[in-house]
């Protein structure tokens, strides 16, 4: 659900103005540009400081809020189920969407109830259910903290990919291409040197978790190691880290898309991590923003 600008202004007690001026500068994540209006998600949170002047102060904020968020733990199986229940829904849905899944929200959400949509692909179906069961996957390793490794990546991307059995969970082995990137993805012979390598960067990197994930992520997209569901296996793995590091898991949103492939041409064009940064950042600050809302003191 969508609402305007009259009503978050009233919501949040600031002038219309501020909230154009917030889309415009993409610090309400969601939020899209429909003819002169916005429109701007219902559950939408107030950015603690609409006037971010780096990623740095962001982070910080980010920090401060985590520890916060850590003083009101453990939670209970029911705000977890509360936390999680939509969430799943529509994460499976964007990170799909984002890939060209032609199931809507709603439908995304019938599909994971165990019903079928007429005059949707199969394929779109199974991406859906794959999706969530890579998830739930991924939640168990955040519950043993298991470490992230070559293997934990193949076991994440063979649920993923549920359509394409003889692709499930094993590197490519022929050449590709990215219609429209400036860059090439990693010959076949490269691709185990170059996972061992991002993996080795990783681990040793003493960087903010948002700074490491976002350059893990365009480097594993960069090197594009399976034939198919790179994206969504990467955007898992984001949110695996993320939560084993305490944090929530974030959910890019489809009508975000272009900002996020614009993080990654940034990158590799201008070397610019920033871009990517920020938008990891603002998810985050987001996320964190919604748990503490409904979470008691």
């Amino acid at each position: 659900m969508y609402i305007t600008v009259k009503t978050v202004a009233e919501r949040w007690g600031i002038s219309e103005r501020r909230i154009r001026a917030l889309c415009a500068e993409g610090k309400i994540p969601g939020a899209f540009q429909e003819g002169r209006g916005w429109k701007i998600p219902g559950d939408a949170v107030k950015p603690a400081d609409g006037r971010f002047r780096s990623t740095e102060s962001l982070l910080s904020q980010i920090d401060r809020k985590k520890k916060e968020l850590d003083g009101r733990r453990p939670l209970t199986e029911g705000e977890l189920e509360r936390l999680n229940e939509e969430f799943t829904v529509e994460y499976t849905y964007n990170s799909n969407a984002i890939e060209g899944n032609t199931l809507t929200l709603r439908e995304t959400d019938l599909v994971l109830r165990g019903l079928t949509i007429d005059q949707k692909p199969l394929k779109d179906h199974m991406e859906a259910v794959g999706h969530k069961e890579a998830f739930d996957f991924v939640r168990e390793l955040v519950k043993e903290n298991t470490p992230l490794t070559e293997s934990v990546i193949k076991q994440i991307h063979y649920l993923v990919l549920a359509d394409k059995k003889d692709d499930r969970g094993v590197y490519r082995r022929v050449p590709v291409r990215i219609m429209g990137a400036k860059h090439e993805p990693a010959q076949p012979y490269l691709i185990n040197p170059m996972m061992e390598q991002l993996l080795r960067e990783y681990e040793e990197s003493n960087d903010h978790i948002v700074t490491k994930l976002a350059r893990f992520h365009i480097e594993f997209e960069r090197i594009h190691p399976f034939i198919d569901g790179n994206g969504r296996t990467g955007r898992l793995l984001v949110n695996l880290e993320l939560m084993k590091a305490g944090f929530p898991p974030i959910d890019i949103k489809f009508i975000d898309r272009l900002s996020y492939y614009n993080a990654f041409e940034d990158y590799h064009s201008k070397h610019r991590l920033k871009t990517m940064e920020d938008l990891f950042a603002g998810y985050v600050n987001q996320r964190l923003d919604a748990y503490l809302a409904i979470l008691p003191d």
